[in-house]
């Protein structure tokens, strides 16, 4: 099984973009040494505490200072842009990189209304979003003859296709069209056991794709000790609770004490939207990720974790790739 890392390249208190983005490759450069199938970014916008907006042009980035590992988006809002801007944009990366790019669609905006039209998007555009999907694989595939416009680059280059999703919708979306689904269990975990059946159930095989492909989320916040590990935790907890009270901003430093910063009947909703979570030190990590995969089965997890120090972070997705190594070893035994 790969394992894979999810980086929002998170901007903490005190520093600004240039360091997030500094951190992201320095990350993405100790992720392939520790056997990480894929790095991918996301698309978010409006969010200080997010470095990630320009998407594709972290990807290249991230690209140009690794060496085999894959690099792709988790996700391009596609209802953000238009399929053949995206295809010139991912054509380009994968001519640049070849073998190396993934793109991960999904359909929400990746920001409030002020986004979407600043943005210039009518939010009509998501409900278009399987024809969306099914032209930009088109546009990334074989020559047409006579089509009348096409990606260059883009055209051949088969930049594999994922659907991602938080509902029932992105599963029916992915079966229908024989792609891989990654669900956004690390935030929006309710309906992932039935997003995981539906996805299975009706999935058609496709040209690229003989057989369901199912990607788990899982929050990481791992550390020599449980203690440190907890603490390290509250930055992403507080993060959600600003996040879901429409004061979004930068992320914040841990705490002992979740309560004196998040009130109390905030952090239960806060918890169960994050449940999704491995947590403590190496060997509990490794338990608690075991059991994750037993109860979902999926054929890949990808690990995240907004962690606010950068060194704690690299620890982390460290402990967490041992982890990884040490489930897929027994797996295959």
């Amino acid at each position: 099984m790969h394992y894979s890392l999810l980086d929002l390249a998170p901007v903490p208190e005190g520093s600004t973009a240039a360091d997030a983005l500094k951190n992201t490759g320095d990350l993405a450069q100790h992720a392939e040494r520790w056997g990480y199938h894929r790095y991918w970014l996301a698309e978010h916008h409006n969010m200080p505490g997010i470095a990630s907006a320009a998407t594709a042009v972290l990807i290249g980035h991230v690209a140009g200072l690794t060496r085999t590992m894959r690099v792709g988006a988790g996700g391009i809002m596609l209802p953000n842009h238009a399929p053949l801007a995206v295809a010139e944009a991912f054509g380009t990366l994968a001519t640049l990189y070849p073998d190396r790019i993934d793109l991960g669609l999904g359909r929400a905006p990746g920001g409030d209304h002020a986004v979407m039209q600043a943005l210039g998007v009518n939010h009509q555009r998501a409900e278009n979003f399987p024809n969306e999907v099914a032209e930009l694989r088109s546009l990334l595939g074989p020559h047409v003859p006579g089509r009348a416009v096409g990606a260059h680059p883009g055209e051949g280059t088969e930049v594999p296709l994922w659907v991602l999703g938080s509902s029932l919708y992105g599963a029916q979306v992915a079966a229908a069209l024989g792609l891989p689904y990654a669900f956004a269990s690390h935030f929006a975990p309710a309906a992932l056991e039935q997003a995981f059946d539906v996805y299975r159930r009706y999935f058609q095989p496709s040209e690229t794709l003989a057989k369901p492909h199912a990607m788990l989320a899982v929050n990481l916040f791992a550390a020599d000790t449980e203690t440190e590990a907890v603490k390290l935790r509250t930055s992403m907890q507080q993060a959600f609770y600003r996040l879901r009270t429409g004061t979004p901003g930068k992320l914040p430093a841990p705490v002992d004490d979740l309560g004196s910063v998040v009130p109390a009947g905030a952090i239960p909703q806060v918890n169960e939207a994050l449940k999704i979570t491995a947590v403590g030190n190496p060997q509990q990590v490794e338990q608690q990720l075991r059991d994750l995969i037993d109860q979902h089965q999926p054929d890949e997890v990808i690990l995240t974790g907004h962690v606010y120090d950068h060194a704690a972070r690299l620890r982390s997705f460290e402990i967490g790739a041992a982890a990884m190594r040490n489930i897929t070893q027994a797996v295959a035994a």
